[in-house]
């Protein structure tokens, strides 16, 4: 099975293989920010709710939650489920792009976690217009950086897992390759039982590489000044006070 970028596959494994590197990065990242926060959050691109759990856990405003991926935002309502009744008031999830959620002046941080490098240039910038749109005056935008430039072949990211569940071990190979002209980041999930492989899938997300300098022009454009990030691997930028 090998399918391009809607996560109907790698929903399956996702959690499995990446939510405890996912939560210590988000804490990381994101937790200070979140604790300052006065009005709202906004969470653009949730996924399986890793970040999302972390923001409702280090603050106590309301989220907003969008995720358009039916795959993802099925684990994601799963784990809301799992919360508290306090947590779960706070949180509403939009199942629809940011541009489709349409929020306006509802937010005074937002947070983009493994999102922007999987956006292609014009969708990247009418990203940064809906969440400066979204957010206050003042309000913060934190997303983590994409690639600056594309490979030159193929080569081997690395590894996840092996994670055992009963009998069986998951795993994750990822490789990246120069794919027409953006970079293809490819994920082959396989389960083994007692060293005999019983299944394989793939999934391939495209990547579309950035400087940071080009990022920063895009988000004056949209209103965005960008301001010093608490970490070498975040861009940051404000929406003007007026």
């Amino acid at each position: 099975m090998d399918d391009t970028g809607d996560y109907t596959v790698s929903a399956e494994f996702y959690d499995l293989l990446q939510a405890e590197t996912d939560r210590c990065l988000a804490e990381r990242r994101f937790s200070g920010a979140a604790a300052r926060a006065r009005h709202a959050i906004l969470d653009v691109g949730a996924g399986t709710g890793i970040v999302t759990e972390v923001l409702l856990r280090t603050s106590g405003v309301p989220v907003h939650a969008v995720e358009p991926a039916p795959a993802m935002r099925a684990a994601l309502l799963s784990r809301l489920a799992q919360l508290g009744a306090d947590q779960r008031a706070r949180v509403t999830v939009h199942p629809e792009t940011l541009a489709e959620a349409g929020l306006a002046a509802v937010a005074d941080l937002a947070v983009a976690s493994n999102v922007i490098a999987c956006l292609d240039p014009a969708t990247r910038r009418v990203t940064w217009q809906e969440v400066s749109a979204a957010l206050l005056p003042g309000g913060l935008l934190l997303f983590d950086l994409p690639p600056t430039g594309l490979p030159s072949g193929c080569e081997s990211v690395g590894r996840l897992g092996p994670v055992r569940l009963g009998l069986d071990l998951y795993s994750a190979d990822i490789t990246r390759q120069f794919h027409r002209g953006v970079q293809r980041t490819v994920f082959t999930y396989r389960v083994e039982r007692e060293g005999k492989l019983l299944r394989e899938a793939r999934e391939s997300f495209d990547v579309w590489p950035a400087p940071p300098e080009r990022l920063g022009e895009e988000l004056e454009a949209a209103g965005l000044h960008v301001v010093e990030a608490p970490g070498s691997d975040l861009m940051a930028a404000r929406r003007p006070d007026c």
